[in-house]
């Protein structure tokens, strides 16, 4: 007698996974990266170096980085981080809200973009304010500058690329067996 092993579909949603996939290395790989480098353990130098590669041409300042193991700094400043762990934040928020709430920018439309887009200068108009002299660098005045511009971001973004369904993959487990069948579904 044959049994089904699962009678739901399991639908994967690649531009969420895809999503998912970077913002975890830019969640891990800025802390780690002084810890590989200073570790001298066959590949993880190397693999340090790919990530201070990434955080140079991302961060304005990665000069400016936590000085986690002396002598190597993380990969990318505070602001930098700041602008991450506001993403971060937005991303759990979602995984918590299914992107249900007032708060989420982008069911706004082009008010939702403007809005966010103003949110979003606060990184640059912090720099520009750095650059001209009036404040100098110091990680308790950039993080929270960063950490606005993440939220921001992800507050527009996140539903969009979690909420997108255009190409999904569905599989169904039928006697053990997985059958992948592609959907196009119409937004």
């Amino acid at each position: 007698m044959t049994r089904v092993a699962f009678s739901e579909e399991l639908q994967v949603n690649w531009v969420s996974l895809i999503a998912d996939f970077l913002l975890v290395g830019m969640v891990f790989g800025p802390p780690i990266a002084p810890f590989l480098a200073a570790s001298g353990v066959f590949l993880l130098p190397g693999i340090a170096d790919i990530i201070y590669f990434m955080g140079n041409h991302v961060c304005p300042q990665p000069d400016m980085g936590f000085d986690l193991a002396p002598p190597f700094i993380m990969a990318v400043c505070m602001r930098c981080y700041g602008t991450v762990t506001g993403l971060l934040i937005t991303r759990l928020l979602y995984g918590l809200t299914g992107g249900k709430g007032f708060y989420w920018l982008s069911q706004y439309g082009w008010s939702g973009a403007a809005l966010a887009s103003v949110l979003m200068m606060a990184y640059p108009l912090e720099l520009a304010a750095q650059v001209f002299g009036l404040w100098s660098f110091n990680n308790y005045v950039v993080t929270p500058f960063g950490l606005i511009t993440g939220l921001a971001w992800g507050l527009f973004t996140m539903p969009i690329l979690h909420g997108w369904r255009g190409n999904t993959v569905r599989l169904r487990f039928f006697d053990g067996n997985c059958r992948v069948q592609r959907f196009k579904k119409l937004l």
